[in-house]
């Protein structure tokens, strides 16, 4: 007996389909919890995710377009100088200093980019964002800034012994 002419899923066609489906379904996911579940405000979602995702593009064409302030908390108090250096994205973290970011805004847990940065181990941001003011007070008020937890900056360094310390102390020291 002949069997029907239907695919059973075992020819590439068949997993290239299903993968473009599954994509599709998931992009709704993603587009329908963001307008659901999201505590980011909808003005400042592309913002938000761009800095998150470290997509320097969609991060110019979402400041482009911001009609807001660059330092209003975009996800869960942070802002997305905030996401930047959490999640490493120097040239995001640029971009935003470029365009006025505060360095010293701080989230729902008094932490400043600075301490992100501190706590991720991202020694160039933490370079970048020590060497773009020229004000030594505010590199002084950053590196004693304190967050709830009672952690300053240089406290957030998982280990005392890196780049990042050096970078901290010698700023401290130019002071």
């Amino acid at each position: 007996m002949a069997v029907p002419g239907r695919r059973n899923g075992m020819l590439d066609e068949d997993e290239e389909e299903q993968d473009a489906l599954f994509q599709e379904e998931e992009e709704e996911d993603v587009d329908e919890l963001l307008e659901t579940e999201s505590d980011t405000p909808p003005h400042l979602r592309d913002l938000a995710s761009a800095s998150e995702l470290g997509d320097v593009d969609a991060l110019r064409r979402a400041l482009d377009n911001l009609s807001g302030s660059i330092d209003e908390p975009v996800e869960d108090g942070d802002t997305a100088l905030h996401l930047a250096c959490l999640y490493g994205y120097l040239p995001c973290v640029q971009l935003l200093l470029e365009r006025g970011a505060s360095l010293e805004v701080k989230d729902q847990d008094g932490a400043i980019p600075l301490h992100d940065a501190c706590a991720s181990g991202f020694t160039e941001i933490v370079e970048v964002l020590i060497n773009s003011t020229s004000n030594p007070e505010a590199v002084k008020r950053m590196l004693e800034s304190v967050d709830v937890e009672g952690d300053t900056a240089p406290s957030e360094l998982a280990d005392p012994n890196t780049e990042a310390r050096r970078i901290l102390e010698a700023a401290a020291n130019a002071m």
